[in-house]
């Protein structure tokens, strides 16, 4: 195919469609093509900046939440939405990015919340016929219970 293409278009035809630019494009093309399958071909041994970021977040403390949601007569809330939002690591331009786990209370009112990251936690709960829930915690222990109690709705007239 190519020695077809080249004996029709002759000469003139191959500097034409390999003329200066269009080389530099070609080189251009192939240092990202090269650059782009190096860590992909040696993964992130060859990077200590990615190490340190794996380790980083594999090191990093967890916390096993508890919650127990009841109304403000102590009775508990069943099939109530909890909002569970906390900050992770690998945002853009490497800043901490926003996660959120949505649960369900069972009919005892309470939910068992995965192993999250310490720090800041943001708790919103949201049931028919009360009042919303949303606090921040600074959470630094292992396993923390929290109870919450939500409040009846205001009334409308």
């Amino acid at each position: 195919m190519c020695r077809y293409w080249l004996f029709r278009r002759g000469i003139a035809g191959f500097r034409r469609a390999f003329s200066s630019r269009t080389a530099c494009l070609w080189v251009l093309g192939g240092i990202i093509v090269l650059t782009s399958g190096a860590p992909l071909a040696f993964g992130s041994a060859g990077n200590p900046a990615a190490k340190s970021r794996d380790d980083k977040s594999q090191d990093a403390p967890t916390t096993k939440l508890r919650l127990r949601v009841s109304t403000n007569e102590g009775k508990p809330v069943g099939n109530a939405s909890v909002y569970v939002r906390f900050y992770t690591d690998g945002g853009l331009m490497h800043h901490d990015k926003l996660a959120e786990l949505d649960l369900k209370t069972n009919q005892d009112g309470t939910v068992k919340v995965p192993p999250v990251p310490q720090g800041k936690i943001l708790i919103q709960v949201i049931a028919p016929g009360w009042h919303t829930f949303g606090k921040w915690y600074d959470v630094e222990q292992d396993e923390k219970s929290i109870e919450i109690e939500l409040e009846p709705p205001p009334h409308w007239y």
